[in-house]
């Protein structure tokens, strides 16, 4: 029987010789004999959350006493059982460095000596200390996938709001750009014209682009092997993005439906950083192209193919497992300062003069400040205005919540009239 073991390094696999009779002591003895770990720094657990411990005290506690039978943990071939050990104690690194990469007799070239310098690791803390998301926005997000797209296909978008004093992020809103979403594969088509008008009410809010959303499409994992965080196309996605906004604490979020205790179906939304190796990674130019084109190997989305020879656990190689890029970061809600009961722009329908006077006709009992305090209605609005003074002004009167003036109140009412 195959047990794949995930670690800190990637994934291995070992060869159980007796499952009938073997004990978690068995796959103890195991690891070290095969994968030379010593029996005293391991801990082993079918929970995923051992990854996460802080110390060998934590991760104990997650772990099965040795005299478990694997039949006893739902154990079979090819499952998968979690490997924490102390990082400060103990280091794969420290082992007998493996034969040479380079035949005897080859000249090593420049792109050679780069190459073995560049070791991707993972790293432990992201930059990004919390992600706080909108609970109005998420849940519009998740619905829209939930019953109108029913996960079939992915869904992406920008993530605005504030960035605090302690590194955390503030998500007040979420931009859904132009896009073309399938199975397995997202296709963001960016209108610079619509960004600007994006861009120039995010700044009269107060607010900056400071992430990016993503969901897993429910026919991603046929025809896979194991299990997976993100997928090399959402890895590849999210690491353009980091780079190019500059942003250090930049966050991905990934939503994804998952099969609870019950047999029903949950939405779960996970908040991650690219790890700063990814980010020069890409900047540099070492990302192969997409898929791998070119090697006629058909698109593994658990990896990620590289243009050159990055060291992997001691190890050369072209292709880097997506979790060695992935920084987990804390998520949490809030309840934001806007509502986003106005149509979302760039969906199945396009939003019509008409959606203005329904929404104005269902909030007229609030102040109008209050009935416009919508990122997706200002973006409407800003269609018809002057993006350098007019959509500024207005956002900003959103953002400290004062009267609108009197000129643009008759402007935004007498469109709605003429709807």
């Amino acid at each position: 029987m195959i047990i794949r073991i995930r670690s800190r390094d990637g994934v291995d696999r070992l060869d159980v010789p007796d499952p009938s009779s073997a004990t978690v002591a068995t796959l103890i003895s195991l690891v070290e004999t095969q994968l030379h770990i010593p029996s005293h720094f391991q801990n082993l657990s079918p929970n995923q959350s051992i990854l996460l411990s802080k110390s060998p005290y934590d991760a104990s506690s997650l772990s099965p006493d040795p005299s478990t039978p694997l039949s006893s943990l739902g154990l079979s071939h090819g499952s998968i059982l979690y490997l924490y050990y102390d990082p400060s104690s103990f280091s794969r690194t420290s082992l007998p460095p493996p034969p040479p990469s380079f035949p005897p007799r080859r000249k090593m070239t420049i792109d050679d000596l780069v190459a073995r310098q560049v070791r991707v690791v993972r790293q432990d803390s992201p930059h990004c200390s919390l992600a706080s998301l909108d609970r109005d926005s998420a849940h519009s997000f998740q619905l829209f996938l939930s019953e109108s797209l029913a996960f079939a296909v992915k869904r992406g978008g920008f993530l605005y709001g504030r960035v605090g004093n302690r590194g955390e992020v503030w998500v007040d809103f979420i931009y859904e750009p132009p896009q073309h979403g399938m199975d397995g594969r997202l296709v963001i088509t960016r209108d610079p014209e619509e960004e600007k008008l994006v861009e120039a009410i995010a700044a009269g809010l107060g607010m900056r682009k400071l992430g990016f959303i993503v969901s897993r499409s429910v026919g991603e994992d046929r025809g896979t092997d194991g299990e997976y965080t993100m997928t090399a196309r959402e890895v590849r996605l999210a690491a353009e993005y980091q780079a190019e906004s500059g942003l250090a604490e930049w966050v991905t979020l990934v939503v994804k439906l998952e099969v609870n205790e019950d047999g029903g179906a949950d939405v779960h939304f996970e908040a991650f950083q690219m790890s700063d190796v990814c980010v020069k990674l890409w900047k540099d130019g070492w990302f192969a192209n997409e898929e791998g084109e070119g090697e006629g190997k058909e698109y593994d989305p658990k990896v990620t193919k590289m243009n050159k020879d990055v060291v992997v656990g001691g190890k050369d190689m072209k292709v880097v497992d997506n979790d060695f890029f992935l920084v987990v970061v804390k998520i949490a809600d809030h309840q934001g300062p806007l509502s986003t009961a106005f149509p979302i722009e760039n969906r199945n329908l396009p939003v019509l003069p008409r959606a203005l006077k329904n929404h104005l006709d269902r909030t007229k009992s609030l102040p109008f400040v209050k009935r416009i305090s919508d990122f997706h209605l200002l973006l409407f609005l800003a269609r018809f205005l002057d993006v350098n003074a007019d959509v500024p002004l207005l956002a900003e009167c959103v953002s400290k919540q004062v009267n609108v003036p009197d000129g643009y109140k008759l402007l935004i009412e007498s469109m709605a009239a003429s709807a």
